[in-house]
Parts: C-alpha cells; structure tokens; sequence
C-alpha cells in the first residue's frame, strides 16, 4: 500500500505563526489555495484510488482540487488531524512555539511519554494517528495508492515513529504546506519512507519565505538546535 501524506495548504496561522491545532481550523490564505490547485498536476503520474482528509477544514480545501481532477469524494477521517497544542492553543510567543516543537522532537526521538502541555502524550498521538491509517487500510487492497491530507507535526511526527528514522534524520524532517511524505508498506507489517518532498508539489514559487510556520519547520530548527 502506498500512502501519500500530504500537508494542506497555507493558513493564516502558518503566516504569523500562531498554533491552530483545534477543530474546526482556519480555511486557506490566497497562497494556500493556489498551492491546492498546484496539487493534481503535481500528482498527474499517481494511480490514486482514494483521497482522505482530516476534520479541520484545511486538509479538505486542499484536497477538494484533486478530488474534483479524479471524481473522487473526500473521505474525512477522525484521527488524521494535527498534534494537539493543548493549552498552548493559538500562541504565538516564543516559550510556546519552543515547548510545542520540543515536545514533538521528543516524541521523534521515542519520549512517547512526553506530554504535550494539557494535551496528549507521543502514545496518544501515534495510538490516534495509526488507527486512522489502519481504519483506511482496511478498505483498500495491498497494491492501492492513498492520498491522505493532513498537517506538518502530525505527518512528521508519524513518519519518524512508523518508519523507525533515527533521531538526528527525524528531528531534521521540514515540509511546508502542500509538501508531501510517501510511506510504503501497511499498518501491520511497517512502514518505509520511501519519498520525502519539504518543498510544495506544485513548485519552488509557491513557497511563502516569510512565513512563520512553525509546525512545518524541523523540530531542529523550531527549538533552535542544529
């Protein structure tokens, strides 16, 4: 089975840097949608039997320009949504954004009992993330090709722990919005990364170098390590 992660579109959130991890979301900047158009062409080569997005509405405009390229529905999914803030929610100062990314770099590097600050710990969030994934995996045969969207902590912090990536690869993962990780393999026997694309799929020029974005940034760079 091959499961393409796509991150959604940009937000504003990923522009000033704030943390929005809660339902319902916020929809896309002008740059976000056009990065969601980007998206079918980039994806011309893939046999894709199902797209499944997250509850924030993020992941479903994103996904809505390759459903309607495929007549396929969006199949949201409970579970394929971002690592919770907890009570960091919608903070954008410094001492927020570090604990955040330094909890997920935790996680990343096996502290599964780290707790996000009045949020869940790396056991809940990966227990979460792979039952949706195993939910998926049940309606669909070995050889199908999924495009799941979700968001930047949460498919870098999946990808580290499923794929079993060392710490120093793990915590250097950055995808910005629209980038994409493909995992190969199925819930019960592994995964491998078998692709790992940071930048956009529609191209470079949809890049946003002023933006803020903190939960697409490596947890290396997001606490200030290197």
């Amino acid at each position: 089975m091959r499961v393409l992660l796509i991150r959604h579109g940009q937000t504003p959130h990923n522009v000033s840097g704030a943390l929005d991890t809660a339902f319902p979301g916020a929809g896309l900047t002008a740059l976000g949608a056009a990065q969601a158009l980007a998206v079918p062409g980039a994806l011309l080569d893939e046999d894709i039997t199902a797209i499944y997005a997250s509850r924030l509405i993020r992941t479903q405009l994103t996904a809505a320009p390759l459903a309607e390229a495929r007549r396929l529905e969006v199949r949201v999914r409970d579970g394929l949504e971002e690592v919770s803030a907890g009570e960091l929610e919608l903070r954008s100062d410094d001492e927020a954004r570090h604990a955040y990314a330094g909890c997920v770099a935790g996680w990343m590097c096996g502290d599964l009992d780290r707790g996000m600050p009045g949020g869940p710990t790396g056991r809940d969030f990966f227990l979460r993330f792979d039952a949706a994934l195993r939910a998926i995996a049940k309606d669909h045969d070995a050889d199908d090709t999924i495009a799941v969207f979700s968001h930047g902590a949460a498919i870098r912090a999946y990808v580290a722990l499923a794929a079993d990536l060392d710490p120093q690869a793990a915590t250097g993962l950055t995808i910005l919005n629209t980038g994409l990780g493909l995992l190969v393999g199925h819930p019960d026997s592994g995964w491998d990364l078998a692709r790992w694309s940071s930048d956009p799929l529609g191209g470079l020029e949809l890049r946003d170098l002023r933006a803020d974005d903190i939960t697409g940034e490596s947890a290396r760079e997001a606490t200030g390590e290197r």
